[in-house]
């Protein structure tokens, strides 16, 4: 399992060291989004390979040698770590996405009128209480 976790970490790096080149060498077009479709196809691979290995292979010979109890306690740890981790980056996603939204719409406002500033910054705060309530939602998952 641990080729996988070192698999992948390679592979993101050199996504990172793609990129970097590409900006010093001042790459543009098609030709950048064929390196990093390769690139992110491969670790797509990674994580597939890496998935089934967990499913059909190296998890059964474990589980069998331990405790029900354990592994269900485990289990459920795991689970209530995800649920947190997908409410928070779910709701930091909404918030960006309306946040983008509002911020240019209240920007344009702005700058035909300066004296709506407090009701434009209303809109923007509205948007980003989206990701404080995701945020909100995964303490208490956790603190469940």
């Amino acid at each position: 399992m641990e080729f996988f976790v070192v698999l992948a970490v390679a592979l993101c790096l050199s996504m990172v060291g793609l990129g970097v080149a590409c900006i010093l060498k001042g790459v543009k077009g098609d030709s950048i989004r064929k390196l990093f479709r390769i690139n992110v196809s491969a670790l797509f691979g990674v994580i597939l390979a890496a998935t089934i290995f967990i499913l059909f292979g190296g998890i059964t010979a474990n589980a069998a040698s331990n405790d029900a109890a354990a592994a269900a306690a485990a289990s459920s740890d795991g689970l209530r770590y995800i649920a947190a981790a997908l409410s928070t980056g779910l709701a930091g996603i909404g918030a960006g996405i309306a946040v983008s939204a509002t911020g240019s719409a209240a920007l344009g406002a702005l700058s035909e009128d300066p004296k709506i500033l407090g009701k434009a910054l209303v809109f923007v705060g509205l948007a980003e209480g989206i990701a404080i309530y995701g945020l909100i939602i995964s303490i208490m998952i956790l603190n469940a």
